[in-house]
């Protein structure tokens, strides 16, 4: 009864939640509040079975007997459903209409299935006679009947809600129910009930009370969004917004979920447009708060320094919103630790007006669990935290409530790859049914991809797919709603216009050259190399060249552990960053690989970049003179760029001399394993070497659907590999549509029946990433191992890398012995890091350093990012 209290008050028919699912489902909200609420007090019927009360012995003294010959190996949660359905319904038919019981039976599934997952109804009918004794079907069929008498639900009206809509709104209605057995399960404020009370008292006594305190103490209660006046709320550096900011300000919102699509170059202040979108879709159109997603957790980090700052003024003065950081290394973010040590501090007391200046504020309750974080007023994290929602996994419904609400706001969708946007268009296709608005942020879009997720956002409208004009207007806002559809034109601000000249280097040597001339010139150069292993290489052998001293070459990539990447993103930034100067970057080489294409605010005076597709290289082109400089490399406020004209070069064979399959791979083996699609690499470079550069964002959309678009031919001897990765490409795709959940299906088992995604030993990921495996770096020290990391808190998860397995296997192979038991007795005296694998670093032939990172010696070996 606890946790129907919870549910009780989380639907109160006044507030925002209860009137949207009543309105959808065409109920009364107090009906609403009323049988859920009923449905909720019987969640647990499965701890009536003998099998469940064998748990604790010693109570079954005092409640019933011990029966061992029941056997627990069913959980409660279908051990429930089982009883429902095999005997429960059946024993009261003289109180529920014959016509309700299938509707009403529905409804019970989603609160029997509080665990996180639906009933697996077969295994549970099953279990029924094996957990249950005669005399616990005759306790639970009372319980039944005392509940409806004093409930008298009104079941009815069950029969008058449309099935298909039902279906919908079960995976919210789950996540409710899931919510509200995790909040009444707090044993501080629901203790345990020794003395007998009629039901009836102790839910209006005990339980309703307890309820309401369990719900403060989580920060549950709805707070009310700040009015939106100007981007000036937000942002109060800015004084002149940009034309797409000015647009977002004044585009009239249409009634309902929308879904915005933004595409603009890099400094055109996408970012704030967008939060300023999702200020006047809380103000004006009543939701309560957004989910930012992005495509790593270095993005989701630096976004979650920005809004920080400032996503307080997206709600009144006097409300304490909470701001959730959500990714698998949270916890190695001091600016979210220090908002959770606020929220202990603060024991959760309003803050006045004059406090908002405090620094971010997170919930403890809320904070707990990344797979709470959809349900924080502002959460920030990456896209895999949303996309969960619509796979089978543990808890998704949970997520798809927190999201129902909110603004899902995702940026860099460029950078998601076939299999990620086929489980984005999932989640759009859901969060527009559940009428949910989105905001996708990106660089350039290619047509398809973008009429694809406009087609997936219409699917879940349940509306026309919308026709979008056949053109290359770049930058574009793109609008859609069940009543309205519009593509929009965004004007470009002088600033951020920008030439490129593109120069071919046909050798790795000419690479190095080109190295040479610019710090002999006193310039910076980055270059952008598409596998670790040839980043390896070439600072390697730049380290042997006598024109460049050791401390002037800088490596980074994917394969340092965190202590160590964490040091050098931080030594990138001030010798690159926008705050850089001629004494940080005169001289300096920084050789990189795709780390550096997203997140940083980098700057560098020459770019190399091996071939990669266009869109890429239009993001890496983004690096070269980003900040507008004098000729000594000072940024300056007016005028313009002191420098050379910006000139990308690009490490590719010649596309017009095409004479087998192995044109790239000749030059760049590597490349050809991350990029498989050797024939959108050969019109990369014909594309641009043709207009020997490219303007933006005047060519952004031409140099796209040059390359995606399908209207090019490319050489014979190409195809055969291009068609190849076109495959990939589509299975890819094709296992995202499989991997996600049936939500038409309804919270139910058959909802995952085509990839079995519910059974306990699957697990269905958020991405089909390489085969990679965790590894910690311990340093001996006696017999005892101590951490790679020199820090005082988290030293082991600063100790961790991520490695290919292949490579994992070759090491774990060769490792000695004598450190077997150390490991043994570290990951027995913390449980944290039981199933981790531990690399001791204790000879000089090992395959990680400081500087080198993670590197396996392999001539055959391409390894990518």
């Amino acid at each position: 009864m606890d946790v129907a209290a919870v549910g009780y008050y989380l639907l109160d028919p006044s507030k925002t939640l209860c009137q949207r699912l009543s309105k959808t489902l065409n109920v009364k909200p107090d009906w609403l509040r009323d049988f859920f609420t009923f449905n909720l007090i019987l969640h647990d019927l499965g701890k009536f079975a003998r099998a469940f009360q064998n748990l604790v012995p010693n109570l079954s003294g005092e409640l019933v007997p011990c029966a061992p010959q029941c056997l627990y190996d069913v959980r409660h949660d279908s051990l429930g459903f089982g009883l429902w359905d095999r005997s429960i319904k059946k024993r009261t038919q003289d109180i529920f209409q014959q016509e309700s019981i299938s509707p009403l039976t529905d409804w019970l599934e989603i609160t029997f299935g509080h665990h996180g997952q639906p009933i697996d109804k077969s295994k549970a009918r099953h279990a029924v006679k094996s957990h249950f004794l005669t005399e616990d079907e005759s306790a639970a069929e009372e319980f039944v009947r005392d509940i409806t008498n004093i409930w008298q639900p009104c079941l009815s009206t069950l029969t008058e809600i449309d099935p298909k809509t039902f279906k919908m709104m079960a995976w919210q209605l789950a996540g409710l129910s899931i919510l509200s057995d995790w909040l009444g399960s707090n044993q501080s404020i629901f203790t345990y009930q020794t003395e007998p009370q009629p039901l009836a008292d102790y839910w209006a006594i005990k339980a309703l009370p307890n309820a309401k305190n369990a719900i403060s103490t989580a920060a549950f209660n709805p707070i009310k969004a700040n009015p939106f006046n100007s981007i000036q709320q937000q942002f109060d550096f800015i004084t002149k917004p940009t034309p797409l900011q000015t647009h977002a300000q004044y585009l009239e919102l249409a009634p309902g979920p929308q879904l915005f699509i933004l595409e603009d170059v890099t400094g055109a202040g996408k970012t704030e447009a967008a939060m300023v979108l999702v200020h006047r879709l809380m103000s004006e159109r009543n939701l309560a708060g957004v989910y930012v997603g992005l495509p790593t957790m270095a993005t989701a980090n630096a976004m979650y320094e920005r809004l920080s700052k400032s996503y307080r003024q997206l709600y009144a003065p006097e409300s304490l919103p909470s701001l959730v950081l959500s990714h698998g290394a949270r916890q190695l973010s001091s600016a979210f630790q220090e908002s959770v040590k606020l929220s202990e501090q603060s024991d959760d007391k309003q803050y006045q007006t004059n406090d908002l200046t405090a620094s971010a504020y997170c919930n403890q309750w809320l904070a707990d669990s990344r797979k709470k974080a959809l349900l924080a007023d502002v959460g920030v994290g990456t896209i895999d935290q949303a996309l969960l929602g619509i796979l089978p996994a543990r808890h998704q419904s949970l997520r798809l409530l927190g999201l129902a609400d909110k603004v899902l706001l995702v940026d860099e969708v460029h950078a998601f790859d076939p299999y990620m946007q086929s489980l984005l268009s999932a989640l759009l296709q859901a969060h527009a049914a559940q009428g949910g608005s989105a905001i996708l942020l990106s660089a350039t879009l290619p047509q398809h991809h973008r009429l694809q997720l406009l087609h997936a956002y219409a699917r879940g409208l349940n509306i026309a797919p919308p026709q979008p004009q056949e053109s290359n207007t770049y930058p574009l806002s793109t609008h859609l709603s069940a009543t309205h559809f519009s593509e929009t034109a965004i004007e470009t601000r002088e600033e951020v216009r920008r030439s490129v000249i593109v120069e071919r280097l046909d050798s790795e040597q000419s690479a190095v050259a080109t190295i040479q001339t610019a710090i002999q010139q006193g310039q910076c150069v980055c270059w952008i190399r598409n596998t670790v292993a040839d980043a390896q290489n070439s600072y390697e052998f730049l380290l042997q060249q006598d024109w460049l001293t050791p401390e002037n070459v800088t490596l980074f990539h994917s394969r340092y552990a965190m202590i160590d990447r964490q040091a050098i993103e931080m030594d990138v930034l001030s010798r690159f960053g926008k705050t850089s100067g001629p004494s940080q970057r005169t001289g300096q080489v920084l050789i990189a690989t795709q780390v550096v294409e997203q997140s940083l605010d980098l700057d560098f005076d020459v770019m190399i970049s091996d071939l990669a597709p266009i869109d890429l290289i239009i993001q890496r082109a983004g690096r070269l003179q980003r900040h507008v400089r004098n000729v000594h490399g000072n940024v300056i406020q007016q005028g313009k760029d002191g420098r050379p004209m910006p000139c990308f070069y690009i490490v590719s064979p010649d596309p017009e001399n095409v004479r087998d399959r192995n044109w790239l791979k000749s030059l760049l083996p590597g490349t050809q394993t991350v990029y498989r699609h050797v024939g959108q690499l050969w019109l990369t470079m014909k594309a641009l070497l043709q207009n020997k550069g490219f303007s933006m964002p005047d060519d952004a959309r031409n140099l796209i659907e040059f390359v995606y678009g399908g209207h090019h031919e490319i050489p014979e001897v190409l195809e055969l590999a291009s068609l190849d990765a076109e495959a990939e490409r589509k299975a890819q795709q094709g296992m995202g549509d499989f991997n996600c959940l049936d939500l038409d299906k309804g919270y139910t088992w058959q909802s995952a029946a085509k990839n079995g995604g519910w059974g306990e030993d699957i697990n269905i990921p958020t991405r089909l990433g390489n085969d990679s495996v965790d590894v910690v770096l311990a340093l001996p020290d006696g017999e005892h191992l101590t951490p790679y990391a020199d820090a005082t808190h988290h030293a082991w998860e600063l100790s961790r890398l991520s490695v290919p397995r292949k490579d994992w296997e070759r090491v774990k192979a060769s490792a000695p012995e004598e450190f077997l038991l150390a490991v043994d007795n570290l990951k027995s005296k913390h449980p944290s890091l039981a199933w981790s694998n531990f690399l001791v670093l204790n000879q000089s032939s090992t395959p990680y350093s400081q500087n080198i990172g993670w590197q396996i010696e392999d001539p055959a070996k391409a390894g990518n990012e």
